[in-house]
């Protein structure tokens, strides 16, 4: 069997990936707040670790891997816009407008990250909304947690709230982060609260005003803090210890930091492994919305960015390394996908027969295993791309290649349907369809209303025919499972 070496962060050192179960794998991502879009720097978390749970699956098999990445949609920014929709007289309480809210953020969140080819988390193989918890939904476990934790010494309520008690967990607390609880102190911005104990101590539970959401617990109504949801989720769906909790260097500290603390003082084993990638610029600069270089996943791809060259560029950093997004990397991305479509696309059918029985190049997987090697991955498949170009069996090895990075060599935004089809094409004019939909999308960059657009591809996407867009243009391609029938409603 493959020996998958990953780094962790608690211990500082790559290790051999041991898990506690090969039948039941276990992991747990920090998935995003359901308030909006979700930006560029969002994604590559999901990328990161969507590539870890695919080389899972294929070393310990898809139903021995259990994924879990939370929702989190107890927020006061979701909050917020919740009271600005009732103020302005939208029907519905307060909890269900916040609800209505979350449905609508997590619907963008699924088609952003489908376009990017990430897999749905999944209970051994198995996708399900329970691989995907909405931490309101476990509100019972972050109270039944909280009450151990009282009970243990480990918490304690205080003017309506409950605290974790950081001074009670001295031994352990800072050794995720490396740092002393002096030295958060000194460099950490905390809330100064006359009813802490101790300026560290952080909240598991806060009251509720009548204009906010609440639930009834024995220190009153109110809600959980932000890192006992994670603890309780994590629980109560993958166990006393589980093999591998992964998210940004961002949630290292404080939010990490503190689910070990209040897992561990609760009496659970928690996670073996960390993992934690490095954080996004944008031209070499942190993005932000001051300046003027903050965009969205559903920006670039309303911009004709294919999904597969943003998931490109991503990959193309080592993960713990920073990650510098520019336009001459989409660019780079984009002209060398296509060329790799093109060598694979020149032997479609012996691909489609060959590629489920194929081996995956074992200098791909070698990397992969490497702690998540993609830079080299991409070496070897660029090395393994102009050995396509005369020999078939390298062009099946590059599609097998790709399809464990996660980008399907079905994809091809630049080859239009072959000979055998041209009756097809006459009688449905593929031409005028293409033209229409570029012509549609030039009116909605300009209106940012996209529903014709979504309309007219969702309808070609039903009949198995690929929309690509690109920069300044749009290409469609049939697919194994062109169905012409269904084009009548764009005659």
């Amino acid at each position: 069997m493959t020996t998958l070496k990953l780094y962790n962060t608690k211990t500082r050192s790559k290790e051999d990936f041991a898990p506690i179960d090969a039948r039941d794998v276990r992991m747990y991502v920090c998935g995003p707040t359901v308030y909006d879009r979700a930006h560029l720097g969002n994604a590559r978390p999901v990328l990161v670790f969507d590539v870890l749970y695919r080389v899972l699956r294929h070393v310990y098999g898809a139903d021995h891997v259990t994924y879990v990445r939370n929702f989190t949609d107890v927020d006061d920014r979701i909050n917020e816009t919740a009271q600005q929709r009732k103020a302005a007289g939208e029907p519905g309480t307060l909890e269900e407008l916040i609800r209505a809210r979350s449905d609508e953020t997590i619907v963008w969140y699924h088609a952003d990250m489908d376009a990017l080819g990430a897999l749905r988390p999944s209970i051994k193989g198995e996708v399900s909304t329970k691989a995907e918890p909405r931490a309101t939904e476990y509100i019972d476990q972050m109270i039944a947690m909280i009450s151990d934790l009282i009970d243990k010494g480990h918490a304690y309520a205080a003017e309506g709230h409950v605290l974790f008690a950081v001074d009670s967990w001295k031994e352990g607390y800072g050794k995720l982060s490396g740092r002393s609880v002096d030295d958060m102190i000194a460099g950490a911005r905390v809330e100064v609260a006359p009813y802490k104990r101790n300026p560290m101590d952080f909240v598991l539970w806060k009251p509720s005003t009548d204009d906010l959401p609440g639930w009834s617990s024995p220190w009153g109504r109110g809600r959980p803090g932000w890192h006992i949801e994670c603890s309780a989720m994590a629980h109560d769906l993958l166990g006393e210890t589980f093999d591998i909790h992964g998210g940004g260097i961002d949630l290292q500290f404080p939010h990490h930091e503190n689910e070990i603390a209040q897992s561990t003082c609760a009496g659970h084993g928690f996670a073996k492994v960390w993992m934690h990638n490095e954080m996004l610029q944008v031209e070499g600069k942190k993005m932000s919305k001051s300046l003027g270089n903050f965009f969205t996943v559903r920006d670039l791809l309303d911009q004709g960015v294919p999904g597969e060259v943003i998931r490109f560029v991503m990959l193309s950093t080592h993960y713990r390394k920073p990650m510098d997004w520019t336009e001459k990397k989409r660019e780079e991305a984009e002209k060398t996908l296509l060329g790799w479509f093109n060598l694979v696309d020149a032997h479609r059918d012996q691909v489609a027969a060959q590629i489920d029985d194929a081996e995956t190049p074992p200098e791909i997987l070698a990397a992969l295993s490497d702690d998540l090697n993609t830079s080299l991955a991409i070496t070897e498949l660029h090395r393994i791309g102009r050995q396509a170009k005369t020999d078939i069996g390298a062009a099946i090895a590059l599609a097998k290649g790709l399809q464990l990075l996660g980008i399907s060599y079905k994809q091809n935004w630049s080859i239009t349907f072959g000979n055998s089809l041209e009756h097809v094409l006459d009688e449905y004019d593929f031409d005028g369809i293409q033209n229409r939909l570029q012509s549609e999308r030039q009116r909605a960059l300009v209106s940012k209303d996209f529903s014709e657009v979504d309309r007219i591809k969702s309808l070609l996407l039903e009949a198995g025919v690929e929309v690509r867009m690109a920069k300044d243009h749009v290409v469609i391609d049939r697919t194994e499972n062109f169905n012409p029938s269904k084009l009548d409603a764009l005659k």
